[in-house]
C-alpha cells in the first residue's frame, strides 16, 4: 500500500521588529553627525573666539607699527633749550645755536620756535590768557637729523656748550626707551590674550568632541570592538570638527576684518576734528596694514587645527581606554 507522502510547509519566522536604526547606523550615514543643535553651538563659540583673537593680534600689530613710527620720527629729532639769562641776549644765543645745529654735516633741517609758539606750548599745562612776560620761558629750536644715518651728537653738544653756555641739547633718548618699553608691554599683553582665547577655544573644544563621543558612545564601542581602525574613527571626528573650526573661523575672522575696516574709516572721517588729529598721533592712520590682516587670517587657521587637534586626540584617548 502505498502511503502518499506528507508535505510539510515551514513558515517562515518573523523577524522581530527592532524599530528604526540609529542615524549613524543608516547606511551612507556619516558616523558623526553633519547639522546639529551643539555642533551650531560651537561654531558660534569659536566664532567669538576668533574674533576676539583676531582682534587682539590686530591690536598688537597696530600698535607695533605706531610704536616703530613714534621710534622712527622721534630718533631722528633733537631739541636744543636755550635757557632765558639776564646776563645774556637770548635771541643772539638762539641764532648762535641755530647756525651751530645747522653748520652739522647729520643735520637736515632746523626750525626755531618764535617766543609765541613756544608760549602756546604751555596753553595745555597753564591754560589760556596768562600774562606770560614775567615767566622766564626757553626759546627751543628743533632740529631734523638725515635719514639712514646713526646720528654722533657729541661735537655738537660740545659746540653749543661753548658758544651758548644757557643751551641744552635733548636727543629723547628716555623718551624712545619709554616708549620702546610700553608698545612691548602692550605687544606681550596683546598676544597673551591671544593665547588664552586659544586656549579657551581648546576647552571647548575638547567638551564638545567629549558630548559628541558620549552621544555615540555605543556605536564607537562596537565599531572598536569589531576592528574598526582607530585611526579611522579618530579621522571621522577630525575632519568633522576641522569643518565646524574653519566654519567659525572664517565668520570670526571676516568680522575681525570688518570692524577694523570700519574702525579705520571711522578715523579718516574723524581725522580733521582735534580727537581725531590726536587718534592719528597716537595709532597713526589706524592700518594694521597687509601684515596685521595676515595676521587675523593666521588666527582664524591656528583656531580651525586646533580644533581638528583636540578632537583627535580626545576621540583617540578615548578610544585608547577600550582597550
Amino acid at each position: 500500500m502505498m502511503r502518499r507522502a506528507e508535505q510539510t510547509t515551514v513558515q517562515p519566522v518573523a523577524e522581530p521588529d527592532l524599530g528604526p536604526l540609529p542615524e549613524t547606523l543608516r547606511r551612507n550615514q556619516p558616523l558623526v553627525p553633519a547639522d546639529s543643535v551643539a555642533g551650531r553651538a560651537l561654531v558660534t563659540v569659536i566664532a567669538i573666539l576668533t574674533f576676539l583673537a583676531a582682534l587682539a593680534a590686530g591690536a598688537a600689530e597696530l600698535v607695533a607699527g605706531a610704536s616703530a613710527e613714534w621710534r622712527s620720527s622721534i630718533s631722528r629729532e633733537v631739541t636744543i633749550q636755550v635757557k632765558p639769562n639776564t646776563q645774556r641776549d637770548i635771541e643772539a644765543d638762539v641764532a648762535t645755536a641755530t647756525a651751530v645745529a645747522g653748520a652739522d654735516p647729520q643735520v637736515d633741517s632746523v626750525s626755531v620756535y618764535s617766543k609765541e609758539e613756544a608760549e602756546r606750548l604751555l596753553a595745555p599745562w597753564l591754560g589760556t590768557g596768562l600774562d606770560l612776560v614775567e615767566l622766564p620761558v626757553p626759546r627751543l629750536v628743533v632740529v631734523r637729523l638725515k635719514g639712514g644715518i646713526t646720528p654722533d651728537l657729541a661735537g655738537m653738544k660740545q659746540q653749543l656748550a661753548e658758544q651758548v653756555p644757557t643751551a641744552s641739547l635733548d636727543d629723547h633718548r628716555m623718551w624712545i626707551a619709554r616708549l620702546s618699553t610700553m608698545a612691548g608691554t602692550l605687544v606681550v599683553i596683546a598676544l597673551a590674550i591671544v593665547g588664552l582665547v586659544l586656549t579657551a577655544a581648546a576647552l571647548a573644544i575638547a567638551f564638545a568632541t567629549r558630548g559628541a563621543v558620549a552621544s555615540s558612545r555605543e556605536i564607537l564601542e562596537v565599531l572598536h570592538f569589531v576592528g574598526a581602525d582607530d585611526r579611522f574613527i579618530a579621522r571621522e571626528f577630525q575632519l568633522r570638527f576641522l569643518g565646524l573650526g574653519l566654519k567659525g573661523g572664517a565668520i570670526g575672522c571676516l568680522a575681525a576684518i570688518l570692524l577694523i575696516a570700519a574702525l579705520g574709516f571711522l578715523a579718516g572721517y574723524w581725522r580733521a576734528s582735534p580727537g581725531g588729529d590726536q587718534i592719528e598721533a597716537l595709532f597713526g592712520a589706524f592700518d594694521i596694514g597687509w601684515r596685521g590682516y595676515g595676521a587675523v587670517v593666521v588666527v582664524a587657521a591656528i583656531v580651525a587645527a586646533v580644533t581638528a587637534l583636540v578632537s583627535r586626540v580626545t576621540v583617540r584617548r578615548h578610544l585608547s581606554g577600550l582597550g
